[in-house]
């Protein structure tokens, strides 16, 4: 039985009325994005039609689901909100705290031992608050909710960009900050601009070595890093009824990498199989009901063009399998085009390190495929020529693949089977050598590649590529093997050409498990006193922030960052994981991945104060004690990747007034936002160039700020000579008190007093 099914069995029962009713007010067929949307509006039943990307909408989602790096200052915030419970079915997992080293016993072991302090913190407030825990070890958050939680139709909220991976069930499935999440914790709308509308019409079968990950990997090519922002992708067509649950979820997972809202899929057969085959039969039964309301109307998919605002169409009968990056996720190559492209780029084509799993291909279904690639190379000889690591995707996975002998085939193969949690992905990984930041090639089955992000060398040139790719190029220890044509030499020099890989969709015997890992939180939690000591370098009280106000003068820069500034160069992951639950101490890594424009060095800015040049926060530190704001300039897609709010609340903790860039990635805007600080835009992008090493800037008319008005900054030059630059802004006015409040936190706790 599912969890929280009479949530689920409500949602269903206010479907057919919801989706009726916004037909009647739209006066047209419905896409299923635009259905789940409008069936979760904050106010009911549709009474006007919303603008795709301009207005902003109140909605209520259904869950939340919060992964521990987040949740410590998701939790941390919501404990300031004056409520006694969540409102809404709200689960904490814990996955990003384990380090992969040595293999999944001692690195549990390991990380017990070392954030022992933070699992309890999170143990006990959900306790208290009426909140689901998954304990370490228990999987990685996005497997764990397409196993237990996402439903057809459904809206969730997550702490982590990839909660996207629920559209793989027919989900609304959106990553916000951990601020947002504590508005609908706390029984308030969230809100969210209406996104616009992207179809991807899938053709033909994925078959041979193309799988569900090269659709992804090719759109990614296609619409860019930055293509989704501010829509949400429908993948419709026979090409996507015939792809597996699990497979739609990978393509959904990876949606995060363009940047989209979200990325979904109709209800199907594949997905009811899935449904059934861990034991949610009575979720199933309930779709079924409604189904014809729990995927877009016939209308939509026969004229796709009349209804989206932008339609790719992909051929899978024609796509093969393809590599992307190194260094982005959007740099797609052909497999059988990377020789000439390596070469021409200079990236190591010998590959050190091959990499399954993370919450992108850690199911069942990939595990197999991959295993079909391994147990050829036992049976025909064929000798590892990288190393290998596995990632599973769940204690459920990882308990089922075990009693069925996948495992064994990995093992087999020397491979290293790490705890089942993120691992390596985020940058958990104990890579032997990795501090030499020697030029080096591996290839993954994530979802992300950016420099530094998987071991922490800058010169780890990350590929993307489906799991039996991963197998396949991992064997060859070449990253311009072709599967397709290319040979392998085995150990009696015998020239071996790889079979198809084959697998499993769900496993022939059931999924088994025996602790999935969960703990239910008590009824009544008032008894419970969270208490975090004074003295923790782990977790630290929060202390509202003081606003701005409107008169913002004399404000330094404090860096002008060159070129892509994801979240992971604003806030990096790796061992500063650790210090997610205290504001002050992860604020020493803010911006220190950032490229100077000046000096195109990374964590070397200048203090205007003293002309000396410094680590970037501690030249922040030095500002906020005498009491001088500061500025951050940005190019485009400004806070690309991760939902981590901490790339927001270390520069408003530190003294940074207003980030102005070419253009912002979605979530990251709204997180400094939320956290009562100046995101603002470029109104000419070419003033980006005007900003000079050593300026000041003046808001003039801050005291004016309004919706769809822009900010005027004066900007003083050390020579004495002025520009003016005009700064665009999308805040509504509810957001503008949030600005004038310190902090959307701030106004929930006023409201709630």
């Amino acid at each position: 039985m599912a969890f929280d099914i009479k949530m689920i069995q409500k949602v269903y029962s206010q479907l057919v009325e919801r989706v009726d009713k916004a037909r009647e007010i739209t006066g047209k067929p419905l896409t299923l994005s635009e259905k789940i949307l409008y069936a979760h509006l904050w106010d009911g039943n549709a009474t006007k039609v919303f603008t795709r990307g301009k207005d902003y909408v109140d909605f209520a989602p259904d869950r939340i689901a919060c992964q521990d790096a987040t949740a410590q200052m998701a939790l941390l915030q919501f404990m300031q909100a004056g409520k006694n419970r969540v409102a809404v079915p709200t689960t904490v997992h814990c996955d990003h705290l384990i380090q992969a080293k040595v293999g999944a016993d001692k690195d549990l072991q390991s990380a017990l031992n070392n954030s022992n302090e933070v699992f309890n913190f999170l143990e006990s407030v959900s306790n208290k608050y009426g909140i689901g825990f998954w304990k370490p070890g228990a999987g990685i958050i996005h497997q764990v909710v397409l196993e237990n939680y996402a439903f057809p139709g459904g809206m969730m909220i997550g702490t982590d960009s990839h909660t996207v991976n629920a559209g793989g069930l027919g989900m609304v499935a959106i990553g916000v900050g951990g601020a947002d999440a504590v508005d609908v914790m706390a029984g308030m709308a969230w809100e969210l601009k209406f996104p616009k509308l992207i179809g991807v019409k899938l053709t033909g079968n994925v078959s041979g070595w193309t799988a569900p990950k090269d659709v992804i990997l090719k759109v990614a090519g296609i619409v860019t890093a930055k293509g989704g922002t501010g829509a949400i992708v429908e993948y419709f067509g026979d090409g996507a009824i015939a792809l597996s649950c699990t497979g739609k979820g990978t393509i959904c997972n990876m949606g995060a990498e363009i940047g989209a809202t979200t990325s979904t899929f109709g209800y199907d057969e594949s997905m009811e199989r899935y449904l059934r085959a861990t034991d949610r039969n009575d979720v199933a039964d309930a779709a079924n009901q409604v189904k014809d309301y729990l995927t877009g109307d016939p209308e939509v998919y026969a004229n796709p063009e009349q209804y989206f605002d932008q339609v790719i169409e992909i051929n899978l009968d024609e796509l093969i399998p393809h590599l992307n990056g190194p260094f982005s996720p959007d740099i797609a190559t052909k497999v059988g085009e990377m020789n000439a492209k390596a070469t021409k780029n200079g990236w190591p084509l010998d590959v050190e390190w091959g990499l399954i799993g993370s919450c992108t291909n850690s199911s069942y279904e990939d595990l197999s495929r991959a295993a079909s690639i391994a147990q050829q190379a036992l049976d025909k000889g064929i000798k590892m020529k990288a190393e290998l690591g596995i990632n599973p995707g769940s204690e459920q996975v990882r308990f089922t693949a075990d009693r069925d002998g996948i495992i064994e085939v990995f093992e087999n193969l020397d491979a290293k089977i790490f705890t089942n949690a993120c691992g390596p992905c985020i940058g958990q990984w104990a890579r032997q050598g990795a501090d030499k930041e020697e030029k080096n090639t591996i290839i993954h089955s994530f979802n992300r590649n950016f420099a530094k992000r998987a071991d922490g060398n800058p010169n780890t040139h990350a590929f993307v590529a489906s799991p039996e790719m991963v197998m396949a190029i991992t064997l060859s220890g070449r990253l311009d093997f072709n599967p397709l044509t290319d040979t392998l030499t085995n150990n009696k020099g015998e020239e071996i050409l790889l079979d198809e890989p084959t697998g499993w969709e769900l496993p022939p015997k059931g999924f088994a498990v025996d602790d999935n890992g969960y703990i239910e939180p008590i009824e009544d939690g008032s008894g419970i006193n969270v208490e975090v000591s004074p003295d923790s370098e782990r977790l630290q009280l929060l202390i509202p922030f003081t606003p701005l106000g409107n008169k913002i003068e004399g404000a330094k820069l404090l860096i002008k960052a060159f070129g892509k500034c994801t979240t992971d160069h604003i806030s990096m992951a790796g061992p500063w994981l650790r210090y997610r639950g205290h504001l002050d101490n992860i604020s020493n890594n803010m911006l220190i991945g950032a490229v100077n424009d000046f000096n195109k060095k990374t964590n070397f800015i200048k203090n205007q104060m003293d002309g000396e040049y410094d680590a970037v926060p501690k030249v922040a530190r030095a500002y906020k004690a005498a009491g001088v704001l500061t500025m951050v300039v940005g190019d485009h897609n400004y806070g690309e990747g991760s939902s981590r709010e901490h790339a927001a609340m270390e520069p408003r903790h530190l003294g940074v007034a207003a980030v102005l860039v070419k253009s912002f990635a979605r979530i990251h805007e709204t997180n400094l936002k939320k956290q009562g600080m100046l995101g603002l835009t470029f109104a000419n992008e070419s003033d980006y160039d005007l900003i000079q090493e050593d300026d000041t800037f003046n808001f003039t008319d801050l005291n004016k700020f309004a919706p769809g008005k822009p900010l005027t900054i004066e900007v003083v030059h050390t020579d004495g000579s002025k520009d003016v630059v005009m700064a665009n802004h999308t805040y509504n006015q509810s957001q503008i008190e949030w600005y004038d409040k310190g902090s959307a936190l701030n106004l929930i706790k006023e409201q709630n007093a």
